[in-house]
């Protein structure tokens, strides 16, 4: 077993030998631009480039054509939300999201609402969904998209993407959904849920970083994009510059090994993290589950663990890769606006840890996982004033700290 015992697999996932391996050639054998059509190195490429394409398109329901590349999952959002916002805003201005969205979404939004356009922020449920009921009505004439995630980075929970697709197609209204953490890990159908606009990246599937796509329907309604890049017209006009071959190659044998391998494979992945959660809550009291307790990811496990610092019992397991509930932006002491946003308070959110479980994960490593977080956040609490106090029936909200 190799030390540190990688669990951070919503941040990103190691790259398969089997991708790696499809990826090798393109780097010094076949290394042609897939945009040169006058020689044989080029359409190599091309023709490795439309492979995947039909690799990534058959995992999420799709026609090859209806797939764009771009450079990563963030660039994917940008285009989505801001090419519909400026192809449509004859149409309307306005957009719905959640709160809980990624930062690539919501930075994206800010920088719109700063050009005109209006936000509307939808809350979340305890458990982190958003219902369709809440779009519909949060819909008006003006409504252009829909932007809301398949399953969220930090908790876990998978949204009713389906039913809010239906309401987007009753209402006319572009839908966009951030796939990232769900595509290759769980069902996912553009036809079937109603999905007009995806965005997915290779990393997060045991593919390779720098390379992601976005899904852009073609018919029934046909999505047209404004293009954030110009220069060249590739990829439909929608976006310009030299194809990362490479990249694309292992995105699409990733792709295709996730469409073989997913209900197994997330079977094994689901077994593995109750088995960490089991473990956890035999030995520990005031720890506690956030998130949908059934609807997330067969990977997600995030807990807060009462009385205890989370960057403390980060320190204390340095065998262990995890994130806290300092987010995204873990330079930061802010507790994750996610965990705030579905009511967890303050000194809980930032207890909380997120154990992220992959492909690689095993049953070795869980277990080492689980007797190396109760041990250490049993040392913790045994230093803990407040543990012990809470531990008496001292209810602490009553307590007069300043001594007056």
């Amino acid at each position: 077993m190799k030390l540190p015992v990688y669990l951070d697999y919503h941040a990103t996932a190691p790259v398969d030998p089997e991708v790696l391996q499809a990826m090798m050639p393109y780097f010094t054998e076949v290394f042609g631009n897939a945009a040169s059509r006058n020689h044989e190195y080029g359409w190599t490429a091309e023709a490795a480039v439309e492979k995947a394409r039909q690799q990534i398109s058959k995992l999420i329901g799709a026609t090859e054509k209806e797939v764009i590349f771009t450079s990563g999952a963030t660039e994917s959002n940008n285009l989505a939300i801001k090419g519909v916002a400026e192809m449509y805003q004859e149409k309307g201005n306005h957009i719905i999201t959640s709160t809980i969205e990624h930062k690539a979404i919501l930075d994206t939004c800010h920088a719109l609402e700063k050009k005109g356009f209006e936000i509307t922020y939808l809350p979340v449920d305890r458990y982190g969904q958003v219902s369709a009921e809440a779009v519909r009505n949060a819909i008006t004439p003006k409504t252009i998209l829909v932007s809301i995630m398949a399953a969220n980075n930090e908790i876990g929970t998978i949204n009713p993407i389906g039913s809010i697709g239906k309401v987007c197609k009753e209402k006319g209204v572009i839908f966009h959904t951030d796939a990232v953490q769900l595509v290759g890990k769980g069902h996912v159908d553009v036809e079937e849920m109603g999905i007009d606009l995806l965005s997915m990246t290779a990393h997060k599937m045991c593919g390779p970083k720098g390379v992601a796509a976005l899904y852009v329907r073609r018919r029934n309604p046909r999505v047209r994009l404004a293009a954030m890049m110009h220069g060249g017209g590739h990829e439909r006009g929608m976006r310009s510059g030299t194809l990362n071959v490479p990249g694309i190659v292992g995105f699409g044998k990733a792709a295709e090994l996730a469409g073989r391998r997913m209900v197994e494979e997330s079977g094994r992945i689901q077994r593995l993290r109750d088995f960490l959660w089991e473990k956890i809550q035999a030995d520990l009291d005031e720890v506690y589950l956030n998130g949908h307790p059934n609807e997330r990811l067969p990977g997600n496990l995030n807990v807060s663990f009462a009385y205890v610092e989370g960057e403390s019992l980060m320190m204390g397991m340095k065998e262990l890769a995890v994130s806290s509930g300092s987010a995204c932006t873990s330079a930061s002491l802010e507790p994750s606006y996610v965990l705030k946003n579905i009511g967890v308070g303050e000194d809980l959110a930032h207890t909380s840890i997120r154990f992220g479980l992959g492909r690689f994960t095993t049953q070795e490593e869980i277990e080492f996982a689980a007797s190396k977080v109760i041990s250490t956040v049993k040392k913790l609490r045994d230093l803990s004033p407040l543990y012990e106090m809470a531990k008496e029936g001292i209810d602490l909200k009553s307590v007069n700290w300043t001594g007056h």
